[in-house]
């Protein structure tokens, strides 16, 4: 089955130490996760005694029940997770957080990104004697910190974290502390914030802002900060740190009104609509974006274009994601129950359309149809993002060029193909100057580029195997 979208989120993940609401503060911040992770939910929470949890399938509201978030309201600490499958099946043993027993002490475990090297460690902990539960590879660090005899708990974690190459952010939960970590690249974000006196920590800034909690500041690549009734303790697992977050947050991932570095991604998408401009001189009527991540860089456009932006474009809200087979037909058709034109708006125009990016092609394909039947008298596609020509090992679910359009075909045979009149991308070099013209401090550009920035020792493909990469 495919999702017609063709990119999707990764995985959300919260949690919070020593607040009376922590169920409540946890289920409320990953309701506005949703965007990252749309098959399955949980919550693990504790006492200081032991730990308690409940997980499902589906959007949270699916996933949980009132009865089990009644049963988690007398937990002081909890961490919560939604996810979409980038490693590991769609199935409730793999739907997070991971909730483990054992004599001396109780784990949860949440993890966003993706391991690349996940396969090799557990087939070494399995020829170790080690039995694994789920087909996830956060599953791995678990078994590494079990497998270690230091009477140390944070000895015991970063001597696992070093372990791990790839892309991860954890949220790590016992009897006694939360426990932060993110890799030493920092390709996936993570967030510290601060509620009523206690700290929380979140994929996104717009978690906080639905539980009313102060964002802090961005957490750092390599950073190891423990949350424990003693106060935060801020550490690293590796002196090493190689900034390199995703791309894909700033153009598409990352909800409207979240932050990365004070700035929220609705003002540097704006801004990379305002490179698109001016790297593509059209003549036109309109502009209109692609709702919804393609709206503020269509504003942007605009602007700097002088071209008028309108909504031409409708999406339907109550659809949802739309798994679909895989013929083209049923894809067209799928795309059509989310996406339509206003003919009032189009019609005897010449139209620009901004997105922020064209996997497969399919959505690009149908919207210049669904506009030219609508009385278009010529479309202009503009994307906000370079050519997305590579798979994702980090996270993100498009692992293979034969899913890309743009691995396979130039940008002439993909507006032909898409029946265009045009297609312009944003130029790599112009993306980077929008993102450090903002404080960034460095990004993962590898779909774009090919160059990826950690090395990938699992999970290759055979057609994959002339994998770039710029050291580990």
């Amino acid at each position: 089955m495919y999702d017609i979208r063709g990119l999707n989120e990764e995985c959300g993940i919260f949690g919070v130490w020593n607040h009376e609401r922590a169920s409540e503060l946890t289920y409320i911040a990953l309701h506005s996760l949703q965007h990252r992770g749309q098959e399955g939910a949980g919550i693990v929470c504790s006492n200081n005694e032991y730990l308690f949890g409940a997980r499902g399938m589906g959007l949270l509201t699916e996933a949980l029940t009132k009865d089990q978030l009644a049963s988690l309201r007398e937990f002081p600490h909890a961490i919560g997770h939604v996810r979409y499958a980038t490693t590991g099946g769609s199935e409730l043993s793999n739907v997070q957080p991971f909730l483990f027993k054992s004599h001396d002490g109780d784990l949860g475990l949440a993890h966003n990104g993706n391991l690349v090297n996940a396969m090799s460690i557990r087939e070494a902990l399995e020829d170790d004697g080690a039995i694994f539960q789920t087909s996830s590879d956060t599953e791995v660090l678990a078994h590494l910190l079990r497998k270690n005899k230091s009477t140390d708990k944070k000895t015991r974690l970063k001597s696992a974290l070093k372990q791990l190459k790839g892309a991860f952010a954890f949220v790590i939960l016992d009897e006694d502390s939360l426990t932060i970590a993110l890799d030493d690249h920092g390709v996936r974000p993570l967030m510290l914030g601060k509620i009523d006196g206690s700290y929380c920590v979140a994929s996104e800034t717009c978690a906080f802002t639905a539980i009313d909690a102060e964002y802090i500041r961005d957490i750092e690549p390599g950073e190891l900060i423990t949350l424990s009734d003693d106060g935060i303790d801020f550490d690293r697992y590796t002196d090493i740190e190689k900034p390199n977050l995703c791309s894909m947050e700033y153009i598409y991932f990352a909800r409207a009104d979240s932050e990365f570095r004070h700035t929220s991604t609705y003002t540097i998408r704006k801004s990379l609509g305002k490179e698109l401009a001016k790297e593509m001189p059209v003549e036109a009527d309109i502009v209109i974006g692609v709702p919804d991540s393609s709206l503020a860089a269509a504003k942007g456009f605009s602007e700097e274009s002088g071209i008028k932006q309108e909504q031409g474009l409708l999406k339907n809200r109550y659809i949802g994601r739309t798994f679909i087979s895989p013929s083209q037909e049923a894809r067209e058709r799928a795309v059509r129950m989310k996406l339509s034109p206003v003919r009032d708006v189009v019609e005897g125009k010449r139209v620009v359309v901004i997105d922020d990016s064209i996997v497969r092609g399919t959505t690009s394909r149908f919207i210049v149809k669904a506009l030219r039947k609508a009385g278009a008298k010529e479309v202009h596609m503009g994307v906000s993002s370079p050519p997305l020509k590579n798979p994702c090992f980090y996270g993100i679910d498009v692992s293979t060029h034969a899913e890309i359009i743009a691995s396979q075909k130039s940008n002439e045979q993909i507006r032909a193909e898409i029946d265009a009149d045009s297609l312009t991308y944003l130029s790599v070099d112009a993306m980077h100057d929008v993102y450090h013209s903002y404080g960034s401090r460095g990004q993962c550009d590898a779909c774009f580029t090919g160059n990826y920035p950690i090395e990938i020792i699992d999970q290759v493909l055979p057609q994959e195997k002339d994998l770039k990469t710029k050291g580990v």
